[in-house]
This record gives structure tokens, C-alpha cells and sequence, in this order.
């Protein structure tokens, strides 16, 4: 029995240009091919997951959520928020950051895609999901 050689990686394209700027932006066309480089993502930044997992903590102490997941896809940033781990999000946590400068960057979206509320403000838009707090007199 004989084995074939492993198969090399492929390294940087062939030809291109040696005096290319070392920092240049990653490329954002999906169909500019396999060695163009890293794709950017949308992500969460930790000043924006810190109120969000705040709400996460307090509802997982009371008993309401237990799971949640993270994604990071090429236009907007999700949060999950699960009551259990094999169903469906019961919420998810939205960043569009192409909506900034109109409707909002954030946005709260229920189980059936209905979207509860939207705006600039996370803190305001998290707001939705606080649990009702009676003042009783």
C-alpha cells in the first residue's frame, strides 16, 4: 500500500504584486476567491456585552433562561437567548451596524421573527426584555 503525498497549502497567489501595502483592509467581496483574505465580521464589542449578559445573569438566577450563542456573521451580530438548549430562541439580540444612521443599530426580536423593539440606544432597547416590576403601595 502506498500513501500519496500530503497535498500543500496553498500560500499567497502567485504573481502578485511584491510592493503591496502590508495593512491593507481585508477583502469584503465573497466572490473575490479563496486567497483574498479574511472576511470581516460584525461582532459584539465588550462595552455592548457587558449590559446584555448583565440581563442574561439576572434571568438565568431567576430561573427564565438558561442558554444562549453567539454569531458573528458578515453584516449583523446575534445573541440567542434560549429557555432550553434543543428549541428555537426565545429572543435574540441583534446588531445591524448598517442601520446605525437610520432606524438603529439594535434590535430585539422575538420567537417568531416579530421584531419588539429597535433603536441607537442598547440599555433603552434591552428595556423590552426587563422583567414587570409592581410597585405595590
Amino acid at each position: 500500500m502506498s500513501l500519496s503525498p500530503p497535498i500543500p497549502f496553498p500560500g499567497p497567489r502567485q504573481g502578485a504584486a511584491s510592493n503591496a501595502a502590508p495593512n491593507t483592509a481585508p477583502s469584503t467581496d465573497p466572490n473575490a476567491g479563496p486567497n483574498a483574505g479574511p472576511v470581516e465580521q460584525v461582532a459584539f464589542h465588550r462595552s455592548e456585552l457587558l449590559p446584555i449578559l448583565t440581563l442574561y445573569g439576572r434571568m438565568v438566577a431567576a430561573g427564565e433562561w438558561r442558554d444562549y450563542g453567539i454569531s458573528h456573521l458578515r453584516d449583523h451580530a446575534v445573541f440567542a437567548i434560549f429557555r432550553r438548549t434543543a428549541e428555537s430562541p426565545l429572543y435574540r439580540v441583534e446588531k445591524h451596524p448598517r442601520l446605525r444612521l437610520r432606524q438603529g443599530q439594535y434590535a430585539v426580536v422575538g420567537p417568531q421573527g416579530q421584531v419588539l423593539r429597535r433603536g441607537h440606544d442598547l440599555a433603552a432597547v434591552l428595556r423590552v426584555l426587563e422583567p414587570k416590576r409592581l410597585d405595590l403601595a
